[in-house]
Parts: structure tokens; C-alpha cells; sequence
């Protein structure tokens, strides 16, 4: 009987495809540099252990939208459940608006009033070669954006949530929300609706799951830091994480958290979040902790970018997608 489970067991491991074990080769962060003319497009780079980070395609964009607002900020990346890739992105260049309408305060308050309503989407198989871009319009016809998009499986309506921050006319764009929709396939949508409302303003929200419980960590406009709140499903309710430790946190934004490998079988799984001090233009800082679920997070060493890494994702990989992307992008690197 020993002999058959362990049959079975390996058999299954065999004939499981490569995104059923990703994570076994490292990591794949999809972000963007900055308000430049290629700084406000799709970069990527590797890492094996999460931590030390290396540039791929010598630190040039990856992916360039040329469509709609000819920009591709807040990259989100999503393994699909058949193993695809897809990639979303806010459909914004506020260098080439700058160049447009002249710098300051009244440019952002014109693309918070005025700018897409659509999320720019890439496709791929492999994480190399990719289809599009194209555009999705998602928000409500009244809304004057739509940022900082997300998705995630949600097994029980059996499609995939979608989200992002927009303002509105009925309240004269006075603050963001968490909208949402539903699709299957990323070309149709279902009508938005208001997934996450506060008294404050909402953006950057950011949703993972533990295999037990979802974990949602949103920015608050009004404090200018990090909320985080758990459910055990993706309508809710929630709940709001009480001994959340970097909720005092000011200044930051454009969290994404994602599991590290463990140094030896048997340790718990470490918990990486990562926010973008916006405020002291620093970059991503890490935060690290071995119970999501309580959300004490501290502050993490040893890591390492080759740049400051904007709002984007991380997105654990196999080895064989490592290599591929290495052998595809990494003539003349920029290393840490």
C-alpha cells in the first residue's frame, strides 16, 4: 500500500503541468520606472530567492502600449487557472499629459476627472511572447479613470474578479473607489460595481490568499497609509486587521504581497509585502512576516533592486519559465 501511494503521489507530480508547481524557480516582478518616456511602460526583472533582484533587457521596457493613452502604469500579472498570463495595466502617460497641458497639480486633477476608462491588457502562454496590447473599457461611464488594476480567481462564481481605483461625476470626482467586475476571459466584462467604498478615498488594492483565507491590503487616501482587512471569500465580508502593523505607516503605497520560499521543508511559509514610499521617493520596501493572518509585519534586510521598482506585482515562477526569460531578456543585464 506504502509503495502504490507513493506511486500515485509521484505519478501525479509528473503529469501536474509547470504552473500547478511555479514558485520552484524564483520570481518574476512586472513594474514600471517612472514618469520618463520609457519609464511609464512594462519592465521586468528575476530573482531566485525574492529578495536580490536583477533587470532584464538591459533595464528597457519589456512591453510598450502605443495605444490609448500610450502608457502602461501599475502592471499587474495573473496565472490564470489553465496557465496563461495575463497582464493589466493602467492605460496612462502623465509625462506625454505634462508635454500636453504643462506640469503641476492641474495635470493630475485632469486625468483624475478626464483620463481612460479602459485597463490595457497583454496575453501570453510563455512569459515572453505576448498578444496585444488592447483595450478593455471596464469603468462606469461616468468615471474620470480607472488605475491600478487587479485580478484574481474567484472560485466561487468561478471566473475572475477584476479591480481598480476610479473616481466618478456623481460625487465630482471628489474620491476614489474599488470597483469590480467578472469575466472568463478577459475580452468581456460584466458591468462595474462598487467593490470597495470608505468615508476616505481607496486606491491600490492588492488581494491574496493563504490557502485558508483572502488577505486585502488597500491604500487610504485621506491617511496616505495601508489598510489591511481578511474575509474567507472575495465578496466578503471583511474584516479589518486590528494589529496590522504598518497601518501608522504614512506616505506609502502600491502594496503587493506574495509568499518566499522556505529555507528547509517543515518552516512556515514567510510572507513578503512590499509598498512603494512614494512620499521619500525611496522605492519598494519590504516587510516580511511568518503570519499573514495577524498582519505583524517587519521591517525586511537583504534586499536588493537595480532600480526603484514602482507599483507593479510579483509573480512566483517555475525554473523552466526562469530560464526561459533569462535566455530571452538578459543580454547585457543590469545587475544590483
Amino acid at each position: 500500500m506504502k509503495y502504490t501511494l507513493t506511486f500515485i503521489i509521484m505519478l501525479l507530480l509528473l503529469l501536474s503541468p509547470a504552473w500547478c508547481r511555479a514558485g520552484d524557480g524564483g520570481y518574476l516582478f512586472v513594474t514600471f520606472k517612472g514618469e520618463s518616456p520609457n519609464g511609464e511602460q512594462i519592465h521586468f526583472a528575476l530573482s531566485r530567492d525574492g529578495r536580490t533582484w536583477t533587470a532584464l533587457n538591459e533595464s528597457k521596457p519589456v512591453l510598450v502600449s502605443q495605444i490609448g493613452e500610450k502608457g502602461a502604469r501599475d502592471p499587474y500579472l495573473l496565472r490564470t487557472e489553465d496557465g496563461r498570463f495575463i497582464l493589466v495595466a493602467t492605460d496612462l502617460s502623465i509625462y506625454l499629459k505634462r508635454k500636453e497641458v504643462g506640469n503641476g497639480p492641474a495635470t493630475w486633477k485632469q486625468v483624475v476627472e478626464s483620463g481612460s476608462k479602459s485597463l490595457v491588457i497583454w496575453e501570453s502562454t510563455n512569459l515572453v511572447n505576448w498578444i496585444g496590447p488592447r483595450l478593455a473599457n471596464v469603468a462606469p461611464k461616468d468615471a474620470g479613470c480607472a488605475w491600478a488594476p487587479e485580478a484574481i480567481y474567484d472560485p466561487a462564481a468561478g471566473d475572475y474578479l477584476v479591480f481598480w481605483a476610479s473616481t466618478t461625476a456623481t460625487d465630482h470626482f471628489k474620491k476614489h473607489r474599488i470597483w469590480a467586475c467578472h469575466t472568463k476571459d478577459f475580452r468581456e466584462f460584466s458591468p462595474p460595481a462598487i467593490y470597495i467604498q470608505r468615508d476616505s478615498g481607496t486606491i491600490d488594492t492588492n488581494i491574496v490568499h493563504d490557502g485558508r483565507m483572502y488577505h486585502r491590503f488597500s491604500k487610504d487616501e485621506t491617511r496616505k497609509a495601508i489598510i489591511m482587512e481578511s474575509s474567507s471569500q472575495l465578496a466578503g465580508p471583511w474584516k479589518e486587521v486590528d494589529g496590522f502593523s504598518l497601518a501608522t505607516t504614512l506616505g506609502i503605497e502600491g502594496p503587493e504581497c506574495y509568499p518566499l520560499h522556505a529555507k528547509s521543508t517543515g518552516e512556515p511559509t514567510t510572507w513578503c509585502l512590499i509598498v512603494d514610499a512614494y512620499a521619500k521617493s525611496q522605492g519598494y520596501q519590504p516587510y516580511n512576516t511568518l503570519d499573514l493572518s495577524k498582519g505583524n509585519f517587519t521591517k525586511a534586510e537583504g534586499f536588493s533592486f537595480p532600480f526603484k521598482f514602482r507599483h507593479g506585482t510579483v509573480l512566483p515562477i517555475s525554473g523552466e519559465e526562469y530560464t526561459r526569460l533569462e535566455k530571452a531578456f538578459s543580454t547585457n543585464v543590469v545587475k544590483p
